[in-house]
Formats: C-alpha cells, structure tokens, sequence
C-alpha cells in the first residue's frame, strides 16, 4: 500500500485549509483487500488527532462502507483502477473524509430503501443509509463519484452518544 501523502485537492466544506491538523490522502487499487489496512491507519490518526472523540465506531464503519461501495461499484472490483480516500481534521469542526472512485457515478435519490418491502430481507444495499446514519454530513458530488463525509467535533453540533 502507497504511504499517504498531503491531500492535492483540499476539501471545500466549511473547514479552513488552514486549520487543519492533518490531511492524508490514500490512493489504493480497486481491492476489497485493502479496506482495512486504509482504515486502521485512518483510525489510527483519527484517535491521535482527537478531531472527533468518541465517535470513532461511527467513522470506522462509514469509512469502511464508502470504500467497499467505491472499490465495488465505482472501481469494479478491477485492481487497476485508483480510489482515493482524503482525510481532513480540525480540532474545532471534527473530521472530513472525501472517498473518491473513477465509476460514472450514481444519483442517490434513485437508491431503494433498505428499510422498507422487501429490501428488509436484502443481504445488501445498506452502506449508503449506514453512513447517513452514522455521519452528521453526507453529500454527493461529482454525479456520485465522490462522497463527502463530516463527523463533528463533540460540542460542535455534533450528536451525543454517537
């Protein structure tokens, strides 16, 4: 796995560039095999960091949902295509994670639910609602090919018990 370098394209949600204590960039191949070694770095900087105390389970899971829907659906589970995962922290706002693939994208709003018919029983297709669940901010941009998700810090709107 490529060592993480400084972000090439910083985050643009409220966070000022210049605030942030660290900005890590992962680009890793279309490999469902490499989920976890991203994420445990990224948890490991999250912890050392503190941008979001408390809230770690809650940015492990999303973190590892936006990667395999991106190697899977965006990448193809095809190891020659780069997905890139972006992490941004500020001790007063919290974390921004970005997870980038190079899939022609999705439009959201077309997702069924996995909480209602027969989507209950499904196996899969929950990734998206677990990570609307779990982070204070998703957006999509880019026609879907980039998520954009933002755990705040606590005490900054950020829910308790998270």
């Amino acid at each position: 796995m490529p060592p993480p370098v400084s972000c090439d394209r910083p985050p643009t949600h409220e966070f000022d560039s210049g605030q942030l204590i660290v900005r890590v960039l992962h680009r890793l191949p279309a490999d469902v095999n490499l989920i976890s070694p991203v994420v445990e770095e990224v948890m490991r900087v999250v912890k050392d960091m503190g941008c979001a105390a408390g809230q770690e389970f809650d940015i492990e899971l999303a973190l590892r949902e936006a990667l395999a829907n991106a190697i899977k659906h965006g990448g193809g589970n095809d190891p020659s295509k780069q997905i890139e995962c972006c992490v941004a922290c500020d001790r007063e706002r919290g974390m921004l994670i970005v997870v980038r693939d190079p899939g022609s994208g999705f439009d959201p709003d077309e997702l069924p639910s996995p909480v209602q018919g027969r989507n209950l029983l499904s196996t899969h297709g929950r990734g998206i609602f677990l990570i609307n669940q779990l982070m204070d901010e998703v957006r999509f941009e880019k026609g879907g090919t980039e998520i954009h998700m933002v755990k705040r810090a606590p005490g900054n709107g950020a829910p308790s018990g998270s």
